[in-house]
């Protein structure tokens, strides 16, 4: 196996033993704790895109669905940039997770005894946890060389997650009213101190 590929599997593979417990809780809560939930595609449809792209990404590991070794050689600083992004992103998505703590769930939802976290990472940028599944999943693509989880990424996977914090910020703004404007104004969309 190619070292690029190796290095993704094993930062995938802690990743998502990393994820494990934040997921099972993020369900578990969602289900017993939601007091507002939109009925909306973009409730299950991103993240599925998103679970689609890991497959894809995990075949591409495997060199399926990938360009070819020439192909790869020739593009291995591209492959490294991807590569780090992946691993930068992956962690920071981990943080930004476990930063929300009881606040976290995994669909758009406002929950019992909800607090609006401003802190951290949230101090800056609103949505961390999508930014972070765009760029790691970006980066997770690139490293590996899959011709088809990249365009995934661009054209599905991006608008996608946009249309979705648009319908969450929509929840938090009905929610926490003036104290949500107030966080807006200080802090970014995607990237901080813009949006």
């Amino acid at each position: 196996m190619d070292p690029i590929n190796l290095l993704a599997a094993i930062n995938l593979f802690v990743n998502m033993s990393a994820n494990y417990s934040a997921a099972k809780t993020g369900i578990k809560v969602s289900l017993t704790k939601a007091v507002e939930k939109p009925k909306t595609y973009l409730q299950k449809l991103p993240p599925n895109v998103s679970a689609f792209v890991l497959i894809l990404v995990i075949a591409g590991i495997f060199n399926v669905g990938t360009l070819s070794e020439e192909i790869k050689s020739e593009y291995f600083y591209i492959r490294i940039i991807g590569l780090l992004l992946f691993i930068v992103f992956s962690w920071i998505q981990v943080f930004s997770f476990k930063s929300l703590k009881e606040n976290y769930a995994q669909e758009i939802v406002i929950l019992k005894k909800h607090n609006l976290v401003t802190t951290g990472i949230y101090k800056f940028i609103r949505h961390p946890q999508y930014l972070s599944q765009i760029l790691s999943d970006l980066g997770a693509a690139v490293a590996v060389m899959s011709f088809i989880a990249v365009p995934i990424v661009l054209i599905l996977e991006l608008p996608l997650f946009i249309l979705r914090a648009k319908i969450e910020e929509k929840l938090l703004e009905k929610h926490f009213k003036n104290e949500y404007s107030t966080y807006k104004k200080r802090s970014g969309f995607f990237i901080p101190f813009i949006g």
